[in-house]
């Protein structure tokens, strides 16, 4: 591996919601490995590698465990029910404030939010959830401006996504901040990403 690499680490636990974690997995690395002259790669990681049952029974293997994986520069936390046992765990809270210590950039998607906040990393800050956690949100941190409606609220170094395909529109909001827009509309373009909802 190229040591000037750049290295964005998406979280696997169990209970993951699929999409939170694949969505910005697909949009990630497709950007990564059309071009990879841009000099990032994206990878999943876990707390001890290996397997992780999603919310809906996806198996997914993680490349990277906390002892292997690489130095981050972004570090994109997603949701699913299995934040909600993360929310009282204090050896996963200290992780998540040790990666804020250590990583530039960290996002999250759908109730990963309340991970970060129940950490402390949103205080006095404006961030959103998914919309049915939004209440939640507010009630782990009230000094958070909570954003009801927005897909997305950057930050700066932190970037929080609404729910499940939010992630998406995250993830390629990222491209444009790490690549520039043209990259971007490419990787919008390579995966035919074109909403357009039949309902």
């Amino acid at each position: 591996m190229d040591p000037a690499t750049k290295h964005i680490g998406i979280l696997l636990f169990e209970n993951v919601e699929e999409l939170d974690a694949v969505g910005p997995y697909e949009v990630l690395a497709f950007w990564t490995r059309t071009f990879p002259s841009d000099g990032w790669d994206v990878l999943t990681l876990s707390r001890d590698g290996g397997l992780n049952r999603c919310a809906k029974g996806l198996v997914i293997d993680a490349q990277a465990s906390y002892a292997t994986m690489p130095d981050l520069d972004v570090l994109i936390y997603p949701g699913g029910q299995g934040t909600r046992s993360h929310l009282v765990d204090e050896s996963q809270l200290e992780w998540v404030r040790h990666q804020r210590d250590r990583v530039a950039l960290m996002a999250s998607v759908c109730t990963g939010a309340l991970v970060y906040a129940a950490a402390g990393l949103l205080k006095d800050r404006p961030a959103t959830t998914h919309w049915a956690s939004l209440k939640l949100l507010a009630q782990l941190d009230p000094s958070i401006d909570v954003r009801e409606g927005e897909r997305f609220v950057d930050d700066g170094d932190v970037i929080t996504a609404a729910g499940v395909s939010a992630g998406i529109d995250m993830a390629l909001h990222l491209v444009d901040r790490l690549a520039g827009t043209d990259r971007a509309r490419q990787v919008k373009r390579g995966i035919e990403y074109e909403p357009s909802p039949p309902v």
